[in-house]
């Protein structure tokens, strides 16, 4: 008896376990985004009858592509099979175009504006039956209109009366994969690389697939494959054979591959002794190898080049200017509609310079120069992806040139794949900012998007945050800043609020409250870390080599401008580096308002205050408080969000499956930690020139300046030294 009700027991426990784990799946972030788990009952039963059946013009890889995410995703959110049907039943969901598509090419839709990318999704009525139609002049187009209803859906949109007309403000959005053929990603803290060179091309990565997929959900349409820093390994025949099998996992979903172009290649491959772009040699070795890498990859989408930067090989080299460089490449590529994008982030030290006005100094004057199939990808801020920087001058000040921004995704100087920053803020904040270029409203966002000098070729660069690790970002939350860049990128005017709650809802949960307050927490994320990083205006402050973790004082490299204190300039008589007219007067590369506002100490916003001016440490804020007082809150309102967070996403427990929960719960613990620490070393070392007392309210440091001068916080902390448990409960 006692042996069968234990049997018993252990049985029921079993069927008791084996619910529970249904109820509350697991789930390790790989599905990013694209999770079609089965909507509520309820909202499933609102959308079936406008979901009964599916019918996909064409044949082709890319139609085929819509045709198997709108089957599994609608299947999975409806739990139910959705049939393919060629009949026009009621509640049927056609896609394709005109060419593909006779029931499409019968409704006459408006079209002709869309260009490739566009799309219109209409509910109509056919013969008495209620139809969704998504249509596009091009089988791409449909494939973006198929991941903006499967959004719509996954949302809990309605969808009985659509009538939305879709395309893109940017024609080419792109990644940069700083990947490198080791299978190292520098700057990457997701693993290692998602393209298995030593596997290639005879064995192909599934994950590839789920990749393209992942982009051409948000409408990103190119890669750059490896590192700016490149090597000239990747345009050997070897390689382009293996680019070559990652550009057809890719094609169906309509993004174009592209490689960064070591400039010195045709001396290291082609034995010339010479990379000038004005030889004769170096132009044929060029024009070859453009021939070469077209006849494998007949869409391949060009050159990335950075050069005469940080040690890279460039037209600088041989007396010529950066146009030279570019219009070399550019001609290569030319009569196989290629493009060359040449980076902007160049900058030579020199005694008195500042680096901040470096590109714009070597760049400016070569305005018109370039090429008409050549780019100029300009960082988002004139030093180098900051917590927070102005926009970049050149923005605006290049009329002739084809310039677009470049962000990054990756979170080098943010905290790596530890810290949640939702970076829509920071790009938002760039992309809406007025040059004055033409008067008011010549934003940023108008120069990328061409309508500002009616520029023909119009592009935006993120700097990718993906990797090897199942859920490809290293944090669950980075996820979302992959999916805002492609969001904005395909319209810079979608809000951050808008971006996070769509993310929200098809990454983590439905379920309004923590929808709500998941929203707040990365709403809020981003200035946050500004506080307890790098408050107004300071910047560059992080340890050197790696960039994690507060070093302000640190001053041991040879070059000036790779020093915190080459940024910080704190002294007795103050802190903040000055770039007004008794400074460096790089604030003058501005257009006049906001040049005066920039420059003049009573206009200046409070968060670029110390980026171009030098302040005393009694100077009278804003807000009333001294500048020392307003800087030392300002960390502890950083650090105080960071605690905070840790609080509201303990309080949406249950709403996310604890997986996930717990995962995120570390990385916020983790960021806690980090924020003090950041707080307590830079108070700290700033405190030796103020000679001033902390303000009411900000809490004293747990160690003292030489102690957080020998800890590098990257290192010591992975081995436990100064845990969050141990000093800061």
């Amino acid at each position: 008896m006692r042996v069968a009700k234990l049997l018993q027991t252990l049985l029921l426990t079993a069927l008791l376990l084996a619910s529970s784990s249904v109820l509350t799946k697991a789930d390790d972030g790989y599905r990013l985004w694209l999770r079609y788990d089965a909507l509520p009952a309820g909202n499933a039963a609102l959308y079936r009858p406008r979901v009964a059946s599916l019918d996909i013009g064409g044949d082709s890889a890319t139609a085929a592509a819509i045709r198997d995410e709108l089957k599994t995703g609608l299947g999975g959110l409806l739990g139910a099979e959705i049939p393919l049907s060629g009949k026009l039943n009621d509640g049927a969901v056609l896609a394709g175009t005109p060419q593909n598509s006779p029931a499409i090419a019968a409704l006459k839709l408006p079209l002709a504006d869309l260009g490739d990318d566009g799309f219109v999704i209409r509910s109509v009525r056919i013969k008495g039956k209620n139809v969704t139609a998504i249509a596009a002049r091009s089988e791409l187009g449909a494939l973006y209109g198929a991941f903006h209803f499967l959004r719509l859906v996954q949302t809990l949109q309605p969808i009985a009366n659509l009538n939305v007309t879709e395309k893109p403000k940017i024609a080419l959005r792109m990644l940069n994969h700083w990947d490198n053929p080791d299978g190292s990603i520098e700057r990457g803290y997701a693993g290692k690389s998602l393209w298995n060179w030593a596997e290639l091309p005879e064995k192909i990565d599934p994950r590839l697939r789920d990749y393209a997929r992942a982009d051409a959900s948000v409408g990103i349409n190119g890669a750059v494959l490896n590192n700016v820093n490149a090597s000239a390994q990747i345009l050997t025949a070897e390689y382009l054979k293996k680019v070559a099998a990652i550009a057809a996992v890719f094609r169906p979903y309509g993004i174009r591959v592209f490689l960064s172009a070591r400039f010195s290649a045709p001396i290291e491959l082609g034995g010339l002794k010479t990379a000038d772009p004005f030889d004769a040699g170096v132009k044929k070795w060029w024009r070859d190898k453009a021939d070469e890498i077209y006849g494998l990859i007949p869409d391949f989408g060009g050159f990335l080049v950075k050069a005469n930067s940080e040690g890279q090989p460039g037209p600088r080299t041989y007396d010529r200017t950066h146009a030279d460089g570019a219009n070399l490449l550019a001609a290569a590529v030319a009569p196989h509609g290629g493009i060359v994008i040449w980076r902007a982030f160049v900058y030579d030290m020199k005694p008195g310079y500042d680096r901040a006005g470096a590109a714009y100094e070597n760049l400016r004057p070569f305005d018109g120069k370039f090429a008409p199939n050549a780019l100029l990808q300009v960082k988002n801020g004139p030093v180098d992806f900051q917590p927070r920087e102005p926009f970049h001058p050149l923005f605006g000040a290049m009329p002739k040139t084809q310039v677009m921004p470049e962000f990054q995704i990756t979170q080098e100087y943010l905290g790596f794949s530890n810290h949640l920053v939702f970076l829509a803020e920071m790009w938002r904040e760039v992309l809406s900012s007025d040059t004055y270029a033409k008067g008011r409203g010549s934003t940023v966002a108008r120069v990328a998007d061409g309508s500002l000098f009616r520029q023909k070729l119009t592009a935006v660069a993120g700097v990718a945050n993906t990797g090897s690790d199942r859920n490809w970002t290293g944090h669950d939350f980075l996820q979302a800043n992959w999916y805002a860049f492609g969001r904005l990128a395909w319209n810079h005017e979608l809000s951050p609020a808008a971006i996070a709650g769509e993310w929200i809802k098809m990454t983590l949960t439905r379920e309004p409250a923590a929808v709500a307050r998941i929203a707040r927490l990365m709403l809020g994320s981003r200035e946050a870390l500004v506080d307890y990083m790098t408050p107004l205006g300071l910047h560059h402050q992080m340890w050197g080599g790696h960039h994690y973790g507060p070093a302000p004082w640190w001053n041991s490299y040879s070059r000036d401008d790779w020093n915190p204190t080459y940024f910080n300039k704190a002294a007795a008589d103050g802190i903040g580096f000055d770039r007004t007219k008794t400074g460096s007067d790089t604030v003058s590369q501005y257009f006049p308002p906001v040049r005066d506002e920039f420059s003049n100490l009573k206009t200046v916003p409070d968060k670029y205050l110390l980026w171009f001016h030098h302040v005393p440490w009694t100077y009278r804020m804003r807000s009333g408080r001294t500048l020392w007082d307003e800087l030392a809150l300002r960390y502890q309102r950083g650090v105080d969000w960071a605690r905070n967070a840790r609080r509201e996403w303990d309080a949406v427990k249950g709403a996310i499956d604890d997986e996930r929960f717990r995962a995120v719960a570390r990385k916020l613990a983790i960021q806690e930690r980090d924020a003090v620490w950041w707080k307590d070393a830079s108070l700290s070392y700033f405190q030796t020139f103020s000679k001033l007392p902390l303000p009411a309210g900000v809490e004293k440091p747990a160690r003292t300046l030489e102690e957080y001068k020998k800890i590098d916080l990257l290192d010591d902390f992975a081995r436990g030294i100064g845990s969050f448990d141990e000093n800061h409960k």
